[in-house]
């Protein structure tokens, strides 16, 4: 197999890891009766057992690298993800979450000095107009509450990459953030109390979550990285809500309705426009 054929691959096997993410939160959570805060401590635990055996094989030492303040970013994201989709279709969480994502990127290269050109601006302006479409009251709109937590989790996973950027390797890192985030996740799970005896089946998809989509799709992801162009790694990720949505229909059985076709035209369509051209500098 090619190097490029191998990137290929391991790119598009990301991208089904990361829509797994919302299924499999989704269909726990509306199917199997876990708790958010249970999910979202065995999806970190089970994540960072994960990582932390990829690195000691890799290089025979425990993950050291990370932060606290990346491991704040990856609890929140996480948390909120979790909680949003209580009560969130998986499509239209995924086309918030991943919409928040870039729009927070977006946001901080221009506050660092990057400048958008007059296409690049349409795109941003049409991307945060169809945000807002899903934010608008109506009969067909998503739960606002679950909205607002996953643009919550969208903008900490945009905080936690830019955090990541240049820290060294990746997977060593996500392996360190999270296990440095499992005492959070412990924290939450105490406050809320739940259960300490989740249904099985949830438990089997929360660590299918961490283990699998989380964190062998996050190590999949960084090795398929050193293939793609930076264009190229932000425009392929805009295919996850569609892949999302698909997969809902399929398996959950969830219809997108006008409101979200919509959305996703103007989010995806105006992302790709802000993040194919060259950013200008100030």
């Amino acid at each position: 197999m090619t190097a490029r054929a191998q990137t290929l691959w391991l790119t598009w096997l990301a991208m089904l890891a990361f829509a797994g993410n919302s299924l499999l939160c989704r269909l726990a959570l509306s199917s199997t009766g876990i708790d958010a805060a249970s999910f979202t401590a065995i999806r970190l635990l089970s994540g960072a057992l994960m990582l932390a055996a990829l690195v000691v094989w890799q290089t025979r030492q425990w993950p050291a690298a990370g932060s606290w303040r990346g491991a704040a970013a990856l609890f929140i994201y996480a948390a909120a993800f979790s909680f949003a989709y209580l009560s969130l279709p998986a499509a239209s969480g995924a086309l918030c979450l991943f919409g928040a994502v870039q729009a927070t990127m977006i946001a901080c290269g221009w506050w660092q000095g990057e400048r958008l050109a007059a296409r690049q601006w349409l795109g941003f302006v049409a991307a945060l107009g169809g945000l807002l479409l899903l934010l608008l009251p109506g009969a067909s709109a998503p739960p606002l509450g679950g909205m607002l937590l996953m643009l919550l989790a969208g903008v900490a996973w945009g905080a936690y990459s830019l955090l990541g950027r240049g820290a060294g390797d990746a997977t060593a890192v996500t392996a360190g953030n999270f296990l440095r985030a499992l005492p959070l996740a412990l924290l939450l799970w105490l406050w809320q109390a739940p259960p300490l005896s989740p249904p099985v089946a949830g438990v089997g998809y929360a660590v299918a979550s961490g283990a699998l989509a989380s964190g062998l799709g996050y190590a999949i992801w960084y090795h398929a990285l050193r293939g793609l162009s930076a264009s190229s790694a932000a425009t392929v990720q805009l295919s996850v809500p569609l892949l999302t949505a698909l997969a809902g229909w399929l398996l959950l059985a969830e219809q997108p309705g006008w409101r979200l076709l919509l959305a996703a035209l103007a989010i995806l369509g105006g992302i790709a426009l802000v993040i194919r051209a060259r950013p200008q500098r100030a």
